[in-house]
């Protein structure tokens, strides 16, 4: 095995201590709006947005003037995206469904697939107001039946961003709120005078708002943990240089610290990818966002083998992993450890964060090696059931589960079982003794 790094990205001290800085701010803060509620939530969106309404939850006027400034073609955009999303969104809900079986006469089990009944949307804005956020997070609560969904998103300009209200409000928001960063994250799991709180925060944001979720966490649910936009592409020399440069840059431009990463087995498309990033960061409106991004956080990585190019992928386990080879089918079956997949030069990471159908809302820092991304079966809680139909069924079980509990010394639980072997079998158990079989008592 040889493998080699042509660049190398920034050290993973310098990212903990930056992690540290940003979990003491977001403690303070979601502590200051536990205490003082509306208060806390209204100095920080002045502090950070300039923004104090009288409300920070939109009315119906308010929302059909955002609305109204959204242009024709961008509203037609928005639908056609959300058609996109609901439709993959569907047939995902439909692949779940509620089971019941007889494991035994009269024994029966199953499971059904339940709503959560709250969730809180937070969609970023920022630099970059992420509309598509909204359908990702809104459109597939909504698809998975949640009965109250809660949106907000910070204001840009001094005022509700148009697009992403529509978003929200098509997506099937039940409230709407221009509110953003900490502050909403905060109101919307602990509540306020004004805001009920919710079950599940769900959407990306920023490194505060990754570190407000995972303090939140337990409290409420949350969907993932997530940290920066990381891309990666995996390529040989069926394709070129300008294709892996641009799909490198132009995620890396979400942030400064967005880790993007090549792997690849040709050394000339190595060389050659690094020349034109050189080239596409001197021409790039974004570039002073992209440059400094790539410069810590990118990765050149040159392997001999497809198979080292996987083990290598499975192993750093990335949010978008863009793959442009003559095997793309093998690595779609051995890859195992990634957000999501985007296969072929035809494919890009964008279509698949704006338009194409599946959720951008995807694990990052290695988290893809035990979680999906976000879907619709994230707002739906799989609850089991049992129910026992007959007295011979009642009294077998009863014996089984009686011994057992003895077992492990819970004589509380073994009564369970055997007032029910005594009334349904006729059986005469002493109290706070194992049941044996019928054929077993002399």
């Amino acid at each position: 095995m040889s493998i080699k790094y042509l660049k190398i990205n920034k050290t993973a001290e310098a990212r903990a201590e930056d992690d540290a800085k940003v979990r003491k701010v977001v403690e303070a803060t979601l502590a200051d709006i536990e205490t003082r509620g509306d208060a806390a939530i209204r100095d920080l969106s002045k502090k950070f947005d300039s923004y104090s309404p009288a409300s920070f939850r939109l009315n119906a006027s308010e929302i059909e003037a955002a609305m109204q400034k959204v242009s024709a073609r961008d509203m037609a955009d928005i639908k056609f995206a959300q058609s996109q999303i609901r439709c993959f969104a569907e047939a995902q809900r439909a692949s779940m469904t509620d089971i019941e079986t007889e494991t035994l006469p009269g024994v029966i089990l199953g499971h059904k697939n339940i709503p959560v009944q709250s969730v809180g949307c937070y969609v970023p804005g920022g630099k970059f107001p992420m509309v598509a956020s909204a359908h990702m997070s809104v459109l597939t609560a909504q698809v998975a039946g949640v009965p109250r969904i809660i949106a907000s998103a910070p204001p840009v300009d001094g005022a509700p961003h148009p697009a992403i209200v529509a978003a929200m409000h098509l997506g099937g928001a039940h409230e709407i709120y221009a509110l953003g960063g900490i502050q909403a994250v905060g109101a919307m799991a602990i509540g306020s005078e004004t805001i009920d709180p919710v079950h599940m925060i769900v959407g990306p944001g920023n490194a505060f708002v990754a570190e407000a979720k995972r303090q939140l966490f337990g409290r409420v649910g949350i969907d993932l943990f997530a940290g920066p936009t990381e891309t990666m592409v995996i390529a040989d020399d069926t394709v070129d240089a300008e294709m892996c440069a641009t799909d490198l840059v132009g995620q890396a431009e979400h942030g400064y610290n967005s880790p993007a990463c090549l792997i690849t087995n040709s050394r000339s498309l190595a060389e050659g990818t690094l020349s034109e990033i050189d080239r596409l960061l001197s021409i790039l409106p974004t570039r002073e966002t992209a440059a400094a991004s790539w410069k810590d956080y990118g990765d050149v990585i040159l392997c001999d083998t497809h198979e080292e190019m996987l083990a290598i992928a499975n192993e750093m386990a990335y949010e978008h992993v863009q793959i442009m080879t003559d095997r793309d089918g093998w690595y779609l079956e051995n890859m195992h450890s990634y957000g999501a997949l985007f296969l072929g030069p035809r494919t890009n990471v964008a279509n698949g964060d704006k338009v194409i159908g599946t959720n951008h809302t995807l694990p990052t820092k290695k988290a893809g090696r035990y979680t999906g991304g976000l879907w619709v079966g994230k707002f739906l809680k799989t609850h089991s059931y049992q129910k026992v139909t007959t007295d011979e069924a009642a009294t077998l079980i009863g014996e089984y589960g009686s011994r057992l509990c003895m077992l492990e010394g819970f004589v509380g639980h073994a009564e369970q079982c055997n007032i029910r072997v005594r009334r349904y079998g006729g059986r005469n158990i002493p109290y706070g003794e194992r049941a044996l079989p019928a054929e077993t008592v002399e």
